[in-house]
């Protein structure tokens, strides 16, 4: 890993310059909120240097060439996330924190576009494009606390993904600033184009290590008007899993189908102070959402819906109401009430290859001394693995974490899977990125690197080591 050199007092005083003496941090105090993401071990946080809060594209210039001139680090910061350590400044230096660049810029109803700064929440997106009957179709579960210009690094798939596809698909150009300081637009709204590179979606999915992405256009479609929430219910994981091909060849086009293992089940009841959810011992939940544009269609499909649950083996079939949806997006954070320490992986796999992957993973992790917990957007492939610490010591944990990961990983990829779907590699699988990823394959993402990021400068230590 290159060696970067410290921002001092002089480089202090120039950040004040570009943005303001109140929006340039250095107090102790303050840095410590910018150690960490999501992640919980603390054998991974960084105490930043400095960090910086700028209100718009060329103070984010400015900021990247006195980086480039002064050879300091810089790691950008979203709404802190990230499952893959991609907000911890791994490398010390600057954190650039997107907080004040929080405008939604138009909404375009006949255009059914909305242009945004990289800071806005992704469920104040939602909210705007509802009100005027659009649906901004990105929906991670963390919606209500993320930010867009996340969203667009990681490339985050969410709970809409089967049938609207991730982050990318919903995208129609971006601004960006460049790891040398550039101000660069990206893409346009236009509905197809053959003109040169696709540079925005070379920039999306790169988690900040090839630009800093400050303005968004994103897609709007027609909010449907009909929609339907079902929860199956099953006892067996198996048939649960096994359902999802039918489901899916059966012509529902289902938005969501999710997948909460019991030990989910039960944490996110307790969590959310459920005493009463149906199959609360032994349930496994698929939750399936269908959306229409006509009501006799919706009842079609929901129709065809609980008759495949049931001929799968489903113990019972319902309508899913609000608390389920609550349970679902507040599954990562039930693991707190169980462990202090816990760590969120994901891997995603060909879309029916699922059901043997969990199988696999299960039959795993039955070899190790942490409790294995799945949840999964069972209908596009992407599954979360969550492993509890509990009362293990660090010595074991890492060691039991390492082996477990070598034998997941290598599974995944013997069917055709990769490491991350959704939650992208950060720091946190910087070395898998390394032993797994075909070595033409990492050999063209660091030529892009090095070509874009001549002095290493945008999120050091994150993606790959280049």
């Amino acid at each position: 890993m290159k060696t970067y050199q410290p921002i001092t007092p002089e480089i202090i005083d120039k950040l004040k310059a570009i943005t303001g003496p109140s929006y340039v941090k250095t107090d102790r105090d303050i840095l410590l909120q910018y150690q960490t993401d999501y992640e919980t071990n603390p054998a991974m946080f960084r105490v930043p240097e400095a960090a910086v809060l700028p209100a718009n594209a060329e103070e984010i210039s400015q900021i990247v060439k006195l980086a480039n001139e002064y050879d300091f680090p810089i790691t950008v910061r979203g709404g802190g996330t990230s499952l893959a350590a991609g907000a911890i400044p791994v490398c010390g230096g600057l954190v650039l924190s997107m907080e004040r660049l929080n405008k939604i810029i138009e909404l375009n109803e006949e255009g059914m576009y909305m242009t945004v700064e990289a800071g806005v929440r992704t469920i104040d997106m939602q909210n705007e494009a509802k009100k005027v009957g659009l649906l901004y179709a990105g929906d991670p579960s963390s919606a209500e606390s993320c930010l867009i210009g996340g969203n667009l690094a990681t490339n985050a798939g969410g709970l809409r993904a089967v049938r609207y596809g991730v982050t990318r698909d919903q995208v129609y150009s971006l601004e960006i600033v460049t790891p040398t300081g550039d101000i660069v637009e990206c893409g346009r709204i236009l509905k197809k184009c053959s003109t040169g590179y696709d540079l925005e979606q070379l920039i999306i999915g790169s988690e900040g290590t090839l630009g800093i992405i400050t303005k968004v256009t994103v897609k709007l479609i027609p909010l449907p008007p009909y929609r339907i929430d079902v929860l199956a219910i099953y006892t067996d994981p198996k048939k649960a899993l096994y359902m999802v091909p039918k489901l899916l060849k059966a012509g529902v086009d289902p938005t969501s189908v999710e997948y909460m293992d019991n030990s989910y089940v039960r944490d996110t009841a307790d969590y959310c102070q459920y005493s009463d959810m149906p199959h609360y011992e032994d349930g496994i939940y698929v939750i399936i959402t269908v959306e229409t544009f006509r009501e006799d269609e919706l009842d079609a499909k929901m129709d065809t819906v609980c008759t495949i649950c049931e001929e799968s083996g489903a113990v019972e079939v319902l309508e899913a109401d609000d608390r389920i949806w609550n349970m679902r997006r507040n599954v990562q954070t039930s693991c707190e009430m169980i462990s202090k320490v816990f760590l969120t992986d994901d891997v995603v796999v060909p879309v029916h290859k699922i059901a043997s992957t969990i199988e696999k993973i299960m039959e795993i992790g039955e070899n190790y001394p942490f409790q294995v917990k799945i949840n999964a957007h069972i209908g596009d492939g992407n599954l979360h693995i969550v492993l509890c610490k509990m009362d293990m010591s660090d010595g074991e944990w890492n060691k039991n974490v390492e082996e477990f990961h070598q034998q997941v990983y290598a599974y995944a990829y013997s069917v055709g899977g990769r490491l991350a779907g959704e939650h992208g590699i950060g720091a946190k699988k910087l070395k898998y990125m390394e032993q797994f990823t075909p070595q033409g394959e990492l050999k063209v993402m660091k030529t892009i690197k090095r070509a874009m990021d001549p002095n290493l400068i945008l999120n050091p230590g994150k993606v790959i080591d280049a």
